[in-house]
C-alpha cells in the first residue's frame, strides 16, 4: 500500500511543481516561518496532540510526515483562510501540498536542530 501512496504523492509533487503551486507554497512558507510562528506552531501542535511530529521537523533526525487531516487539526481556521486569501487557491488544493512541504520547511528554518529563540 505504501508504494501506491508514494507513487500518488510523487505525482502530486510533480503536478504541484509543474503548475507553480509548490513554488507558491514555498514562498509563502519562507515568509510565514519566523521564530515566533514556529514557536506558535509548536504550541498548536502540542494542543492538537502532534507535538512529537513538529519537534521531529526541528530536530536533526528524520522528519515525521503529517497527513492533510492532521494538518487541518493543527492549523486554525484563520490560518487556513489566510493561506487561501494569499494564494487564491482553495484549502483542498493547498493543504495536501502544505502537508508535503511543511516538515522540510520547518527543518530548513531551524538549522541548529533546536526551537528558535523569539525576541
Amino acid at each position: 500500500m505504501s508504494g501506491i501512496f508514494n507513487d500518488v504523492m510523487g505525482k502530486l509533487s510533480d503536478l504541484a511543481d509543474s503548475t507553480g503551486l509548490s513554488q507558491q507554497v514555498h514562498s509563502y512558507l519562507s515568509q510565514l516561518l519566523t521564530p515566533a510562528t514556529i514557536t506558535s506552531l509548536m504550541t498548536q501542535a502540542d494542543q492538537a496532540g502532534l507535538g512529537d511530529k513538529v519537534r521531529s521537523w526541528i530536530g536533526d533526525g528524520h522528519n515525521l510526515p503529517i497527513s492533510t487531516d492532521e494538518l487541518r487539526s493543527l492549523l486554525s481556521n484563520q490560518q487556513v483562510q489566510a493561506m487561501v486569501d494569499k494564494t487564491g487557491l482553495p484549502a483542498a488544493t493547498i493543504l495536501p501540498v502544505l502537508a508535503h512541504l511543511l516538515p522540510e520547511a520547518v527543518n530548513t528554518q531551524t538549522p541548529a536542530g533546536e526551537p528558535p529563540k523569539t525576541a
